[in-house]
């Protein structure tokens, strides 16, 4: 050790006991106070002079501020905050929408990502997030943060290294770091991830039934609410929907809500509904709009030569358009048509005829793979979404999860990873004020779930829509044949 210390870099420790073994140390060089000081003001000159040049329309504000000091005094100062004051009142007033977009949501926005630039440093370091490299601590950079009422998506870029996974094991402790209610991790731009911190609970209150539509538009139906507190809107056309979930989740408020959506087509003529209710209750209440509008059909002998009749129909239609077009467009001749199934398990798993069972499962197939170009759609209704109980689950491109008895059960529905990224159907509460339509939703091109909630349409709406839409049974002309 002698050998390699010299004097120049190390000094002996000094020790009155001559029988102690030396102790060498680095030499301790003090910095005059002035150097100090200079350095640090020169550190400040620069950022002073860095937040000047990165912010012009500031400079630009601060400046025009002085000059009308100088001159008028404070008089002008005061006049000037007069004018923005009511310029915004009245951008507030004549355009909620305008004043939204260019100075609330900005504002909110820029709010928001200085209360999560305070403690990012400290919550990525704690979480295990900021790993070590070469002696340098790395962050994750924080990127843009776009904020609503209830929620905020924070684009964050990873080290080189991480994986979204990463930020995805530790969601629970991200989520009480910066003290909002859940994070989720979503996918972003290659290299980068998006947080989705939930702030405010939007789904917590119950919905009224939301108003019929005075247009509609089969691939945006308002149904309900997601959870950043915006209209959730459902498309059918061109797609199938499966909807899961225990007893008293709240399948039928999705099921009405899609009718009810569609209301003014089906009284036009170019939307027709065709109820399959083998639990005789859900869909009962709307008998009168069915026998109106399409069919109702609740034993399981007439559901099933119901959906015969519907597949050699949509074979036929989709002959007749061979080799002339490709997309289906509703029309009184060739109507959109919805098969709404109340409970698909009694249809595929629970029927006692084995012959029956699988004639309708292999009409439901048929139909699934078949019609959506043909201007078909199925929306079905399940409690349990076990294989053997629908081995057709993957047939339907959208799916909502409510809520599950058993946590594999998620995955089940919305595929493999979704609890993983957020879509915990198995704690939504069974109290239905808190929990009753509340789910999850993942469609074909966004694999990430998105929690949602629909609106609840009462007894008294779909008596209220029956008695709006279906003329008296006395009159009524059924279309296609009602039973």
């Amino acid at each position: 050790m002698r050998g390699s210390v010299r004097g120049e870099q190390y000094a002996q420790v000094d020790n009155p006991d001559p029988f102690a073994s030396p102790v060498w140390r680095s030499p301790v060089y003090r910095t005059p106070e002035g150097v100090i000081y200079l350095v640090q003001l020169l550190r400040l000159m620069w950022r002073v002079l860095w937040f000047v040049i990165r912010h012009p329309g500031l400079d630009l504000t601060a400046g025009a501020l002085l000059l009308v000091w100088a001159n008028t005094g404070w008089q002008g100062l005061v006049t000037i905050t007069g004018i923005v004051v009511t310029c915004l009142a009245a951008l507030r007033l004549a355009s909620p929408r305008w004043f939204t977009r260019l100075i609330s949501a900005p504002t909110r926005d820029r709010w928001r990502w200085w209360c999560y630039r305070r403690r990012w440093q400290a919550v990525m370091t704690i979480s295990r997030l900021a790993p070590l490299y070469q002696g340098r601590v790395l962050l994750p950079v924080l990127g843009r943060v776009a904020s609503s009422r209830f929620t905020d998506r924070v684009t964050v870029g990873m080290v080189s290294g991480q994986s979204p996974k990463d930020f995805a094991d530790r969601a629970e402790g991200l989520a009480h770091g910066f003290g909002v209610r859940q994070c989720r991790v979503r996918s972003g731009q290659p290299g980068t991830i998006v947080l989705e911190l939930v702030r405010r609970d939007a789904l917590a209150e119950p919905m009224p039934a939301l108003l019929i539509p005075a247009t509609v538009d089969l691939r945006a139906l308002p149904v309900g609410r997601r959870e950043d507190g915006s209209l959730l809107v459902l498309r059918l056309h061109g797609t199938h929907l499966l909807i899961a979930g225990a007893t008293g989740a709240g399948k039928g408020s999705w099921l009405w809500g899609l009718i009810r959506a569609m209301l003014p087509t089906m009284a036009a003529g170019v939307v027709r509904v065709l109820a399959c209710d083998p639990k005789l209750m859900e869909l009962a209440f709307g008998r009168a709009l069915f026998d109106r509008y399409g069919r109702y059909a609740a034993d399981t002998a007439d559901i099933d030569a119901l959906l015969e009749e519907e597949v050699a129909d949509m074979q036929a239609r989709a002959a007749r358009c061979a080799g002339k077009q490709r997309d289906h467009i509703p029309t009184v001749e060739y109507p959109f048509t919805v098969v709404a199934v109340a409970e698909i398990a009694i249809l595929t798993a629970y029927q006692a005829d084995r012959k029956l069972r699988e004639r309708t499962l292999a009409a439901l197939a048929t139909l699934t793979t078949q019609g959506r170009a043909a201007g078909y759609c199925v929306v079905a209704a399940l409690q349990d979404p076990r294989k053997e109980v629908l081995n057709i689950r993957n047939l339907f491109p959208d799916k909502i999860a409510l809520r599950l008895d058993e946590p594999s059960q998620t995955d089940l529905v919305l595929g493999d990873g979704a609890r993983d990224r957020g879509a915990l159907c198995d704690q939504i509460s069974s109290d239905p004020g808190t929990g009753a339509g509340v789910g999850f939703i993942r469609l074909e091109a966004d694999p990430d779930p998105v929690r949602v909630r629909a609106a609840f349409v009462s007894d008294d709406d779909i008596r209220a829509m029956a008695a709006a839409y279906a003329v008296p049974a006395w009159r009524a002309a059924p279309i296609g044949g009602a039973e």
